[in-house]
């Protein structure tokens, strides 16, 4: 039978654990997840539950003002930087203290709560002294990508609901219902390596194919010189910059929406304006480097499937053949950790192509 969580595909355990809790609630849950596991569609799905009075069936009016956004016992708590202040979670803990309106919960969402360890003034003890102090029909719903270190104080005043990461056949099975063809969605799956926001913007991108072709050509367009190499550096930044347009469309479309929903509620600007564009530009910065891990992985196993031919000859040409094919995985999968040191993907590039074009 379909209800709220019957779109979290691939999360049976943290499924299960919070159709009990929506059921027996405590005052404070933290639901984390790795990168697009579909932590927003989990948070949704288990705030709608909360309030619901069969528990999440979907259909009711209350799931249905959850779902919308519309339900005016649930807040959710908005950042104006990059970092949580302490004020903005002090408006948190007013609003906590309401009394609900509805026969459900006061229902009080900070996403991504990782984000009160940083800035210059972190503002985790004041989450954390709210938490401390719950009114008795109030549910902290956090949520984080991230459990760094200075979360555990919070960690322990809540029950953490963990989402597992996503395998093919699980972001599969999700684009395929959302109208995907088998082919396409397979593609998309296997190019976003578990993450679903990804994969759902690669399902509609008609350049995949073409990117997938132009890293695994990287090994045959390199003739052995600096130069060569960085011409392919060169057209693999097109490239990615080309990858960019569907997510970029996709930002544009849902700040227009948020626009028009803020004009029909009365508001003049967005609030939240300033937000949104941090978070745009997190998921620009970030679909890079994931493009980049997923063509390095392409042009990784280009080199494999040359090692595998070396393999079944025995002379001394493929052997050295072999040989080179080794050290071009190992030289990759050096380009591949770099990525995660923020360095300038132009010059990470060139010195990697380079050091392949001497092999």
């Amino acid at each position: 039978m379909s209800d709220v969580f019957s779109s979290l595909v691939g999360q049976d355990l943290a499924v299960a654990a919070m159709r009990h809790h929506v059921r027996h609630p405590v005052h404070a849950y933290l639901i984390s997840a790795p990168a697009g596991a579909g932590l927003d569609d989990a948070l949704s799905a288990f705030v709608a539950a909360l309030q619901c009075p069969e528990h999440g069936c979907g259909a009711c009016e209350s799931c249905r003002r959850v779902l919308s956004g519309n339900d005016s016992d649930v807040y959710v708590a908005e950042r104006t930087g990059v970092s949580w202040r302490v004020d903005e979670l002090r408006e948190a803990e007013r609003v906590s203290r309401r009394r609900p309106l509805g026969e459900g919960y006061q229902v009080v969402v900070i996403p991504d709560v990782e984000l009160t360890t940083t800035g210059s003034s972190p503002s985790a003890a004041a989450l954390l002294k709210t938490l401390e102090e719950p009114s008795s029909r109030t549910v902290f719903v956090l949520s984080a990508e991230e459990l760094p270190q200075g979360l555990e104080t919070i960690l322990s005043r809540c029950v953490e609901i963990r989402l597992r990461a996503l395998v093919d056949d699980d972001v599969v099975a999700v684009l395929e219902r959302e109208g995907a063809s088998a082919d396409s969605a397979r593609l998309a799956a296997s190019a976003a390596a578990g993450n679903l926001a990804r994969a759902r913007v690669l399902v509609a991108d008609p350049a995949l194919t073409t990117r997938i072709a132009t890293w695994r050509a990287v090994p045959d367009s390199l003739a052995g010189t600096p130069a060569s190499a960085l011409a392919v550096v060169a057209t693999i930044i097109a490239a990615l910059d080309e990858a960019m347009a569907p997510l970029l469309a996709h930002q544009e479309a849902e700040l227009a929406a948020r626009q028009l929903s803020a004009k029909e509620a009365g508001q003049r600007t967005l609030a939240n304006r300033r937000d949104l564009d941090a978070q745009f530009k997190r998921e620009q910065r970030r679909f890079r480097i994931e493009e980049l891990r997923f063509g390095l992985a392409a042009l990784s196993r280009a080199y494999r499937d040359r090692l595998v031919d070396a393999l079944d000859d025995n002379s001394a040409r493929a052997r050295q053949r072999a040989a080179a094919a080794i050290a071009a995985i190992e030289k990759i999968a050096e380009a591949a950790r770099r990525l995660g040191r923020n360095v300038d993907e132009t010059l990470l590039l060139a010195d990697l192509l380079v050091g392949l074009a001497d092999l």
